[in-house]
């Protein structure tokens, strides 16, 4: 695929932040927008940047909240993507989930044209908003986060369905309400992705900020 294919020729760097609650799809639409232009795009997760709990007994580690702003490191996050859109390339770390640690080994991200990053509160941090070029918040149906999450949960992350049902009651409904809905007043564009989304008109916009920069 050549960069005018991909969308980028002549273009400039462009940051795409994509949140919104657990199971509104962000990782999916994430994962089709960098099909969409081809290589030479990176994909970041909010995800890698929660806090090491090493230093915890490993049942204090399973009350955390971590639908909370304070489980996350946000100036790394932020370090990580001035990074990126300088064109430098970052050691990210790696969350492990089911001992909630971070791995001794980094993961090294090259820098690209276009990176997006994705995660259910990237919008609650003034600095790493202030990072964003273009915001997407989606939205999708109670019953259907549920089912999503539950679903994830038990397939990659090795929970149970009682444990699930407990966090999601306790801390990730409770979070959404508090945090996670509030945050779509500072999005450019609102989806609701309890059906399929079309990706082309997303993916315009994007071309047409990646114009404005260059």
């Amino acid at each position: 695929m050549t960069a005018k294919q991909s969308g980028f020729s002549g273009a400039g760097r462009c940051v795409v932040g994509i949140t919104g609650p657990t199971g509104s799809g962000k990782t999916t639409l994430g994962e089709r927008l960098a099909k969409h232009f081809g290589p030479r795009c990176v994909i970041i997760s909010e995800d890698r940047y929660y806090k090491d709990l090493s230093h915890l007994p490993a049942a204090e580690r399973e009350s955390v909240n971590f639908d909370h702003p304070d489980a996350l490191d946000w100036d790394a996050l932020v370090r990580d993507l001035k990074a990126l859109k300088a064109g430098r390339p970052v050691d990210a770390p790696v969350h492990d989930f089911r001992s909630h640690t971070r791995r001794a080994q980094a993961e090294r991200l090259e820098p690209a044209p276009l990176v997006i990053v994705e995660g259910i509160l990237l919008l609650h941090a003034p600095g790493v908003r202030e990072e964003l070029d273009l915001k997407l918040y989606l939205d999708v149906a109670p019953d259907i986060r549920f089912i999503r999450r539950l679903q994830r949960d038990i397939r990659d992350r090795g929970r149970t369905v009682d444990s699930v049902v407990k966090q999601y009651i306790e801390t990730v409904r409770p979070m959404y309400e508090k945090f996670i809905r509030p945050m779509a007043v500072f999005a450019d564009i609102v989806l609701d992705t309890s059906l399929p989304v079309d990706v082309e008109p997303i993916a315009r916009r994007v071309r047409e900020v990646m114009a404005r920069s260059r």
